[in-house]
């Protein structure tokens, strides 16, 4: 599928674009029609293609077509003089391959060839999907991490000014200050890192679609992910990915057109029959030593068959034939990598999106638990049974919760789609699935930046 047909089939789906993109489905037409790694694929493609185009060539007729004029000068010895003469030839040649196994064996890998790469192209349009959607999701949680680390500076803020006030009315040690103040310059660091971050995560989003982008969307606060429809036992799914995927499918054809390569290598060893021939025409005229003289015009044609027996070619022959082999066999074992790595990948992608359920509701209750630890301390801070340090190790506990709970999520859909990748089925239609549960505004989180 081409860009250009890509892009009328989203437009059925999609609302029309505005001048920024707000949720992945956008960014990922964007991506479709400005990646130049994709357009790079596309344009790889056909120049594969090209090669079946030429290798079938080869078996059709061949036919060239010669002219030529020319004048010749002789000097008479023992005459005083000289004679001119002219020529003039026309021909037309043609050839017809009757038997090559060579050519023969060359367009069938090349057909191979051809066809791995269409797999490949389509391929290089699953790894687009996947990442458009990290880019994006890198995004999302650069601002979740910027908003945690928000709330972090305010509550370091607001904890160093209550332990400057308590010190000021003698109720507080120097060391509760220079902790406060401490934790409220580290939160602060933190939260300029964040923000750099977040910069830097929409930067490489503009580099993705070609054009800046934001006010993405994200995933609302009672997000519950949900194991995906339609996925059976793990062994399924590597059976299914190892019949499907693009990318093992293209290494599979590119086996087999190296099966074809040794055959074409083989081939050399064998006669070549081909069937020839020619229509011309000449004429000659000039000086004679009797005067002038002109040749009647002549016409000929020949047709015939040619038998051509390769007998020694100085091992060459040979030698082409072994590299034929180890090529064959690195395509063999370059494809056995492959399908122990898809393998391996599908059954870890699986295992990240069952454990993932377990662990985005666990993240979630380790940052409920963190600011109820957090809240109490900071109550048993006003009442003197907590330190400063106590809040100050409670801060930082809720500050990394909330950015794991946030990773968490969006991890979630990612190891989605990098399953379906794996299988071979990711499609539009499973980002429009992602895409729907994108509802909120990502950065209404956000404080502005003068109010910190």
């Amino acid at each position: 599928m081409t860009r250009r047909s890509l892009a009328l089939a989203l437009a059925v789906v999609l609302t029309p674009l505005t001048s920024h993109a707000t949720d992945l489905l956008q960014v990922y037409e964007m991506a479709r029609n400005g990646d130049p790694q994709l357009s790079s694929a596309e344009s790889e493609r056909l120049y594969t293609k090209e090669g079946q185009v030429q290798a079938r060539a080869a078996l059709l007729p061949q036919i060239n077509g010669d002219a030529s004029l020319g004048r010749t000068r002789t000097e008479l010895d023992g005459i005083s003089g000289s004679t001119t003469s002219k020529s003039r030839d026309y021909r037309v040649t043609g050839s017809q391959t009757l038997f090559n196994w060579s050519q023969f064996a060359n367009l069938r890998a090349q057909r191979d060839i051809s066809k791995a790469a269409d797999f490949t192209l389509d391929s290089a349009n699953d790894e687009l999907i996947v990442r458009s959607a990290t880019t994006y999701f890198n995004v999302l949680v650069a601002i979740e991490s910027l908003s945690a680390a928000q709330t972090n500076e305010a509550a370091a803020k607001k904890q160093f000014d209550y332990a400057d006030k308590r010190l000021e009315v003698g109720l507080a040690p120097i060391t509760d200050v220079h902790e406060a103040r401490a934790q409220y310059d580290q939160a602060r660091a933190n939260t300029i890192l964040a923000r750099n971050a977040l910069e830097d995560a929409y930067q490489a989003l503009t580099e993705l679609t070609g054009q800046p982008v934001r006010g993405l969307r994200g995933l609302p606060e009672d997000f519950r992910p949900e194991l995906p429809a339609n996925r059976g036992d793990v062994d399924q799914l590597v059976a299914e990915a190892i019949s499907r995927n693009p990318a093992l499918k293209a290494q599979e054809l590119q086996v087999s057109a190296a099966e074809s390569g040794v055959s074409a290598a083989r081939g050399a060893h064998y006669p070549t029959l081909s069937l020839g021939g020619s229509w011309g025409k000449n004429a000659s005229w000039g000086d004679s030593i009797g005067g002038s003289s002109r040749t009647p015009d002549n016409t000929s044609n020949t047709i015939g068959l040619t038998l051509s027996v390769p007998i020694f070619a100085g091992g060459a022959t040979q030698s082409r034939v072994r590299q034929a082999l180890a090529q064959r066999d690195m395509t063999q074992d370059g494809y056995e990598q492959q399908k122990r790595a898809l393998d391996r990948n599908t059954r870890n992608a699986w295992q990240t999106v069952v454990a993932g359920i377990s662990e985005v509701e666990a993240r979630r209750l380790a940052v409920v638990s963190a600011q109820s630890a957090y809240d109490a301390s900071q109550v048993g801070l006003e009442v003197g049974t907590r330190t400063v340090l106590d809040v100050v190790q409670n801060q930082r506990t809720l500050f990394q919760a909330q950015l794991d709970y946030a990773q968490a999520r969006y991890s979630f859909l990612l190891s989605r789609l990098q399953l379906s990748q794996a299988v071979g089925s990711v499609d539009i239609a499973e980002v429009q699935e992602i895409n729907r549960l994108l509802t909120h505004d990502a950065e209404a989180k956000l404080l502005p930046e003068s109010t910190q």
